[in-house]
């Protein structure tokens, strides 16, 4: 008797595989998860080249910090996307290191802590934000959009003079630090990137940073402004190997300071799918959530021990899948299994490392830059109408940006105060919680149509007014006139017809 093969999927059948659970051929799967990994591979490497630097790294200490974080943003998007059970969305989310701590790490380094320190902080801050991660969904009511707006503009503007440090040249000792041609070479990469994003296609513009970052380069190679001659130096293969900077310390400011990044992380994050739930037309319940913030702070309380940071969902990648339209969570996968591949390519790094800063400086601008732009489009929501979310707006970024333009504010204070509010993110988003809760949360006393911080109320013209208007009628110097130019007397409602 012969065997019978199983029919092929009907198309009502393969209707009934919700779009991020549907499987694509797997040189499909990563062609389309190559195309995520451009266009995140910018914002993945910026935070551990900024941290590096800050921390003293060059050359092959500072490729493997990079190598790091592609090797546990792979792993930590192949949790997220795959999942165990109960950890991972099963969305197509990509993971990376979270822009949102860069500040908060910064000061801890600055701080004197150093990379253990760091490592210290994210594991400490990360393991409490995978036993809060079920209830987050409880007090997420704390970080509503005044709150989340406040801290991704503090956090894209206070990133700005890390950009400004790069196009100076990077290095403060170096001789040609601030030298005319670093600047040049900096607003050179930033016109390549307004021509790429202006005149590209749509490929070409969404990747219009990374093109800039290598055109750019090719420049500074032909013009002498760079140097690859230790690119070769060391292995092209390695696995990163665990605390190759030390064991993490735990200092108890830092950790501190880190936990309020993580929950900016995790709203962040639940933002991020909620949106690509969205997008995909996913069932988005608590459980989901929950799930995929625990697999957030698993990958993060893991990766200081491969010499990685915090991770979270990059939301420019929620937008790809929006426009491309390719919603399979085994795609994201696939670009996931190829992150992890270039983490295991420490030559890669290396050549990351030998880029000219100024060029990176260019590329800085409109990366941070985007970053703020997010958070003014988050604050754009945000209902000012008789609220005080103004004076909460205001405040808060004043304040998170006090270290940013004055690094010795705090200089005087206790080694805690300063590790927690040398960081513009930090103080920010201290401020705007607090200031939330006052005003928002705690109704009591708070006046129902505050004065000077309330936005003006928005203009009305009564639809009789303009049911009296003519054709050609228009204000001039303060008068109503005709399509003659003749004066249109203005009357009470109750004035005599007499007059």
């Amino acid at each position: 008797m012969s065997r019978k093969t199983a029919p092929a999927p009907t198309a009502v059948e393969q209707a009934a595989v919700s779009p991020e659970n549907q499987k694509l051929p797997v040189l499909t799967a990563f062609a389309y998860g190559f195309q995520h990994v451009l266009t995140m591979y910018g914002g993945i490497i910026a935070p551990p080249l900024i941290i590096g630097s800050a921390a003293g790294l060059k050359g092959p200490d500072l490729a493997l910090l990079i190598t790091a974080c592609l090797f546990i943003g792979g792993l930590a998007t192949l949790l997220q996307t795959l999942g165990i059970k109960w950890f991972g969305s099963r969305l197509p989310l990509v993971q990376g290191t979270s822009f949102a701590s860069v500040a908060t790490l910064l000061a801890i380094v600055n701080g004197g802590g150093g990379l253990p320190a760091v490592f210290g902080a994210v594991m400490t801050a990360s393991l409490i934000g995978l036993l809060v991660a079920p209830f987050f969904a409880k007090i997420i009511h704390f970080f509503p959009p005044v709150v989340t707006g406040v801290v991704i503009t503090t956090i894209g503007l206070s990133l700005v003079p890390v950009a400004a440090g790069w196009s100076l040249g990077g290095n403060a000792k170096a001789p040609d630090y601030g030298d005319p041609a670093n600047i040049g070479m900096t607003a050179l990469t930033l016109v390549i990137i307004m021509l790429l994003s202006k005149l590209g296609s749509g490929m070409v513009s969404r990747l219009s940073i990374l093109l800039s970052i290598v055109i750019g380069t090719i420049i500074a190679v032909i013009l002498g402004r760079a140097d690859f001659s230790q690119v070769l130096n060391g292995p092209i293969f390695a696995f990163p190997e665990p605390f190759h900077f030390g064991l993490p310390t735990f200092e108890p400011a830092g950790i501190i300071s880190m936990v309020i990044v993580v929950l900016v992380i995790l709203t962040e994050t639940t933002a991020d799918i909620l949106a690509v739930g969205e997008v995909t037309g996913a069932k988005v319940d608590s459980k989901r959530i929950a799930d995929g913030l625990r697999a957030d702070m698993l990958s993060s309380a893991i990766s200081p021990v491969f010499n990685g940071f915090t991770q979270s969902a990059f939301a420019q990648n929620v937008g790809l899948v929006a426009v491309t339209g390719i919603k399979s969570r085994f795609a994201v996968a696939a670009g996931g299994g190829v992150l992890m591949i270039l983490g295991l390519l420490p030559i890669l790094g290396r050549v990351v490392a030998a880029v000219p800063m100024p060029v990176l400086g260019g590329a800085g601008i409109v990366l941070f830059g985007t970053v703020a732009a997010s958070g003014i489009r988050t604050l754009s929501k945000v209902d000012y109408k008789d609220s005080m979310n103004l004076i909460i707006v205001a405040t808060s970024i004043a304040f998170g940006l006090v270290p940013v333009v004055s690094p010795s504010f705090y200089a005087k204070f206790p080694t805690w105060v300063q590790v927690i509010f040398d960081s513009g993110i930090s103080s920010a988003a201290i401020m705007a919680v607090l200031l939330n809760i006052l005003f928002n949360v705690i109704k009591r006393g708070t006046p129902k149509s505050p004065s000077v911080f309330a936005a003006a109320p928005t203009r009305m013209i009564p639809l009789v007014v303009l049911d009296a208007l003519e054709d050609g009628d228009r204000c001039e110097n303060g008068k109503i006139v005709d399509k003659d130019g003749n004066e249109v007397k203005v009357t009470s409602a109750n004035a005599g017809h007499d007059h």
